[in-house]
């Protein structure tokens, strides 16, 4: 942490130290609406922002109760039974009453935040390593944190989750944002998130936090599944779409690569019982495209629009289609409805 951060931290404790009685006796909320990100291509700079590393899981809240712990996913679905040991990490944070937002991931054998990790342990494979890196505390005690600049939360945040294993804090720099973008890509994040250090949490607010990603990734929804060819078993590819802001579903290209055929075998079994007879798509999507093979539709297979699949690409075609396509993995956090383009579309 640079030493302006530092100074931060120090003057923000002191701060918060000096204010503990106020509202005192606030109602532990029952879920909070999280602030959301808005997608931008690089990351800010300046002494107003703060960054954090983008982290590769759930969106997750915590609630902490008197011991009794729920996970909240940012649809304010309760997730507790999924993770138990998330769970009781979570009962031993020295609090009586604390609402914390943070993101839950699975761990990877190189040591860091694994989406394919996450989803495993949420389907329910056991021996997965996960760990809640918590990133704001939005109620403590009986107080309203969430109207304090965000630094102060920081602040009061950081000891809670000290020496507490599978919790992590989750703590940035400041300073030159492309700079610290560049080298989180270089360690294998998948990108940074800018946030304004003196403002309060806005709920579903897009602008106070920014998120610069290192690589083209983004949700998609599956539209449909293309017969397998050779000895592939299960399926070919999927047929990824987004919704525009009135509410059309526009076919976005397919994804065929990334997927093992364990993996193949779970995405047929979860498409089968999603099947129709007619395209979702508000269009046909085109027969021929300049980049790679021709979609076949007669070896194609509708769906209902309820998956969404998170995938990196390498750039979008002049057709408009995805191209370099890499499969990561389902997003059950996130409603199909909700799913739209992060970033223009650029060739």
């Amino acid at each position: 942490m640079s030493r302006v951060a530092k100074r931060l931290v120090t003057e923000a404790i002191k701060i918060s130290g000096a204010s503990k009685t106020k509202d005192a006796s606030l109602p532990l909320p029952q879920w909070i609406p999280p602030q959301l990100c808005q997608p931008v291509e690089t990351a800010p700079s300046g002494l107003q922002w703060l960054h954090e590393i983008k982290l590769d899981g759930f969106r997750m809240a915590a609630r902490i109760d008197h011991g009794r712990v729920q996970l909240l996913t940012r649809t304010g679905l309760d997730w507790s039974d999924k993770y138990p040991s998330v769970v009781a990490a979570l009962a031993k944070v020295p609090v009586e009453a604390a609402y914390l937002d943070g993101e839950l991931c699975g761990i990877g054998p190189d040591g860091l935040p694994s989406f394919s990790q996450t989803q495993a342990a949420s389907d329910g494979q056991r021996g997965v390593s996960l760990v809640y890196f918590a990133f704001d505390c939005l109620h403590l005690n009986g107080r309203d944190t969430a109207s304090q600049p965000l630094i102060e939360r920081k602040a009061l945040l950081q000891p809670l989750v000290a020496n507490i294993p599978g919790l992590q804090f989750n703590g940035h720099e400041t300073g030159d944002g492309e700079l610290i973008r560049r080298h989180a890509g270089q360690l294998g994040f998948e990108g940074v998130v800018s946030k304004t250090l003196d403002a309060p949490y806005a709920p579903g607010n897009r602008g106070l936090w920014r998120k610069a990603k290192c690589l083209n990734r983004q949700e998609f929804v599956v539209v449909g599944w293309t017969d397998p060819e050779g000895s592939r078993p299960h399926l070919g590819a999927l047929l990824l779409g987004y919704y525009t802001d009135d509410g059309r579903l526009i076919y976005a290209g397919r994804v065929g690569t990334g997927m093992p055929d364990k993996v193949l075998a779970d995405l047929r079994r979860r498409l089968e019982p999603l099947a129709r007879t007619s395209s979702p798509l508000s269009a046909p999507p085109p027969r021929k495209t300049r980049f790679g093979s021709p979609l076949v539709l007669s070896r194609v297979h509708w769906v209902e629009p309820k998956l969404v699949a998170e995938i990196t690409y390498l750039t979008w075609t002049g057709d408009a289609l995805l191209r370099h396509t890499v499969y990561i993995g389902l997003r059950s956090d996130k409603p199909a409805r909700e799913v739209r383009l992060e970033a223009p579309r650029k060739p």
